[in-house]
């Protein structure tokens, strides 16, 4: 859409030389898609470009993956099968391409939408929220005056369209921890649609020390962990209690995408649904999986980032 109130773009990723009437660009795809918040007592005059900035997308080291706020979509669903990552042993992986189908976009959006504008942008179906929350990731912003801190991404989002970023703060960059892309992974994602906005999204992961951590999104408001150490793994009973404990009837998300009713229910029978693939007697057995997705993830239906075995027939199918 046209922004008709917009006097200047300045290419910048100092945060020093934000004012009153900035807003942050990166990939575009929500700024352009909504224009100036309706509720801003100041309309926007002026874009920070961070299109110009050059930072590298993905850094992989023996601490992690390190993943800079431009990153596009695109490029970290196609960081699993890259070159950067063979011979690491992190499952983690796993659950990269679920979280960037969740988008249910076109390549277009995938070649422009960034991982940190849709962290910053804080939907609760905000599938790179879910991601970098699940694998327990830190974000790094940047302030005004040359100061920085880092935030865990499950605490940076605090509501619908809510977090922590005062005026002019810049997030610049999230950072994986390797013991959480070593630890076994479960992907759990419902939505009311075929093909539709998340309603209900859940990332468990087990522990190498054998600890269970479950971090509900989409369903709620902001993230939702709950953790339970290697001895004191749930039950069913017990993880029901303490997912009834945890997420209190307000703190689920309502909008045309899911009544909040139907959001706990779903995240109860999620839950419990991670929990026995994770933890249940038989390692790697087959469990009945609840989900309106396309297995499996090796491939996606955006078409720029297909493998030149998957054909038109197959695009159709998905």
């Amino acid at each position: 859409m046209d922004m008709n109130t917009i006097e200047s773009v300045v290419a910048t990723t100092d945060p020093g030389q934000w004012r009153e009437g900035d807003a942050w660009l990166a990939g575009g795809t929500v700024l352009f898609s909504y224009g100036s918040p309706v509720a801003s007592e100041e309309p926007l005059k002026r874009l920070l470009d961070l299109g110009q900035a050059g930072w590298q997308a993905v850094t992989v080291s023996d601490a992690g993956i390190e993943l800079a706020a431009t990153c596009t979509v695109a490029e970290l669903y196609a960081l699993p099968v890259s070159d950067s990552v063979v011979g690491l042993n992190w499952p983690g992986l796993d659950v990269f391409r679920p979280c960037c189908d969740s988008f249910v976009a076109s390549f277009k959006v995938w070649n422009m939408s960034t991982v940190g504008g849709n962290v910053c942008t804080s939907l609760p179906a905000g599938p790179m929220i879910s991601l970098c929350a699940g694998l327990d990731a830190m974000a790094t912003i940047l302030g005004r005056h040359g100061s920085s801190r880092t935030v865990p991404v499950a605490e940076f989002v605090t509501g619908d369209g809510k977090n922590c970023l005062a005026p002019g703060e810049l997030l610049r960059s999230i950072q994986l921890p390797a013991s959480s892309l070593a630890a076994k992974v479960a992907f759990r994602r419902l939505s009311l649609s075929n093909l539709g906005r998340s309603g209900v999204l859940l990332i468990g992961r087990l522990d190498a020390d054998g600890g269970l951590v479950l971090t509900v999104t989409a369903a709620t408001k902001r993230p939702v962990q709950l953790r339970f150490a290697a001895g004191e793994l749930p039950d069913a009973g017990q993880l029901a209690a303490a997912v009834g404990h945890s997420i209190p009837t307000e703190l689920y998300h309502d909008d045309i995408h899911g009544l909040p009713e139907w959001r706990r229910d779903m995240t109860f029978r999620l839950a419990e649904e991670i929990r026995a693939e994770l933890c249940g007697p038989v390692s790697g057995g087959l469990f009945e999986v609840s989900g309106d997705f396309w297995p499996p993830h090796a491939t996606s239906p955006q078409p720029s980032t297909q493998a030149e075995s998957f054909n038109t027939d197959q695009q159709k199918e998905a």
